[in-house]
């Protein structure tokens, strides 16, 4: 039985979308305060960082035939985001590997979209993504438990498919390299790969991203993220569930599955810092704890200070503990002012320099959800024969988070270069069958030790 204390999606959703709503790509810059006086010195030339065009759906074109590995909460959500972000999507294959998440999901699509998934196309077992992606597919929605997703994208790109990779897309150093090496052959291969960090859709942090580049803070010198909210979901064992059942159910809480919290849930917040900063963390040190955990091996919080290749910090904290103040947000400070995610810029006397519009953006948009915009901009790119690689700007962002994780669990300083040549594969600790597993290698970690 499923003891949902706080829903996830709901909690992700609201938190995202709570007073922002973005304009991009288009020639009409929507704020609220109007641009004079000061003279900005930008930190990026226009043309030298992407934008992304955001219009209310993807342009029409020729058919394209989509399937989705991992049917759960997240594969399906995403499918339909899919669905509304453009016309002739046509879902032709499904891969789980339980067959009742399958039938689910299969179910919904011809009940409430008008998409039959024919039989023969319905894989069930560990190499279901394989049938998937070999099924006549043009793009395949990637959204297994994380551990999966770089074998996932790997074999979808060696096959000329296009991807999107719902995040975190590595859990550890040996996915991160998977997705680097893959990242580039997909390029090579004109391949368009999005992944789900939708901030980078999301109208106010996209405009806000400009106005950053544009020199509106100044200099980054530092800043703060966090994702702080209450215990996620987890699920009881049941009798008759193995070992591996039992975790992929409730995979959320296992590190080996997840990477953990500051991997799983708390990427997003990191990787908005690199990538408004446009720099890369060289060493972590932080710690972590498990307190009130009721599955799984995962800690409940963390705090992390990341030291940039610059020499600048940013601070990041995570926790999943019922009861505790809520905060889901991010912080950059400048030379000359700051931003933040409630949607403004200031000063350093704190005055507000720019606020994004949103009442101006509604007038102008229809679509403000970013976990569709993100499907409008990958279809787009797939249509116009453009590659596209959101993948390796992730992978740095996840490869952060398993920085922070390790140097909690240690207590030890992390660098960058230790991390990224770590021979640490969880997806090799475990035997890809639904059977019985070594559990004494989930274990709580215990810094020090």
């Amino acid at each position: 039985m499923s003891k949902n204390k706080l829903s996830r999606k709901d909690f992700l959703s609201y938190s995202a979308l709570m007073g922002v709503t973005s304009l991009v790509g288009s020639s009409t810059i929507l704020s609220s305060c109007k641009e004079k006086g000061p003279v900005y010195i930008p930190l990026k030339q226009a043309g030298e960082y992407y934008v992304p065009v955001l219009s209310d759906k993807a342009d029409d074109g020729k058919e394209l035939k989509a399937g989705v590995i991992g049917c759960g909460g997240r594969g399906s959500g995403a499918i339909v985001d899919l669905l509304n972000a453009a016309n002739g999507i046509k879902v032709i294959a499904l891969g789980d590997t339980f067959a009742d998440r399958l039938n689910g999901l299969r179910e919904y699509l011809k009940k409430d979209h008008n998409q039959e998934v024919p039989e023969e196309n319905c894989f069930v077992g560990f190499d279901a993504y394989k049938k998937v992606i070999d099924s006549g597919v043009d793009m395949v929605v990637i959204a297994t438990p994380p551990v999966f997703r770089p074998v996932h994208f790997q074999y979808a790109t060696e096959k000329g498919v296009h991807s999107f990779l719902e995040k975190p897309i590595a859990v550890d150093a040996k996915g991160y390299r998977t997705i680097m090496a893959t990242a580039k052959q997909a390029k090579a291969k004109n391949l368009s790969v999005v992944t789900g960090t939708q901030r980078h859709h999301q109208r106010p942090y996209v405009e806000a991203f400009q106005k950053i580049q544009e020199g509106y803070i100044g200099e980054i010198t530092g800043g703060n993220v966090y994702w702080n909210q209450g215990m996620l979901w987890y699920r009881d064992r049941q009798p008759n569930w193995t070992d591996t059942e039992w975790m992929i159910r409730d995979w959320v809480n296992w590190k080996w599955l997840s990477g953990d919290h500051i991997v799983e849930q708390h990427v997003h917040n990191i990787d908005v810092f690199l990538w408004m900063s446009g720099l890369k963390p060289v060493k972590a040190t932080g710690f972590g704890a498990r307190h009130r955990r009721v599955t799984g091996d995962q800690y409940d919080m963390f705090s992390v200070d990341f030291e940039m290749e610059n020499g600048i910090h940013m601070h990041s904290m995570c926790r999943q503990i019922n009861g505790c103040s809520n905060n889901v947000s991010e912080f950059i400070q400048g030379t000359k002012g700051s931003w933040s995610s409630e949607g403004v810029i200031k000063d350093l006397a704190g005055n507000v320099i720019w606020k994004y519009d949103d009442e101006a953006a509604k007038e102008q948009f229809q679509q403000h959800n970013p976990y569709v915009l993100e499907h409008v901009d990958w279809v787009n790119h797939i249509r116009k024969g453009e590659a596209h690689d959101e993948a390796t700007e992730c992978a740095i962002s996840c490869l952060a988070g398993v920085m922070g994780r390790e140097a909690a669990y240690a207590g030890s300083t992390i660098t960058w270069d230790e991390i990224s040549k770590s021979s640490q594969d969880y997806l090799g600790d475990f035997k890809q069958e639904l059977g019985k597993q070594d559990m004494d290698k989930c274990v709580v970690m215990v810094p020090g030790k």
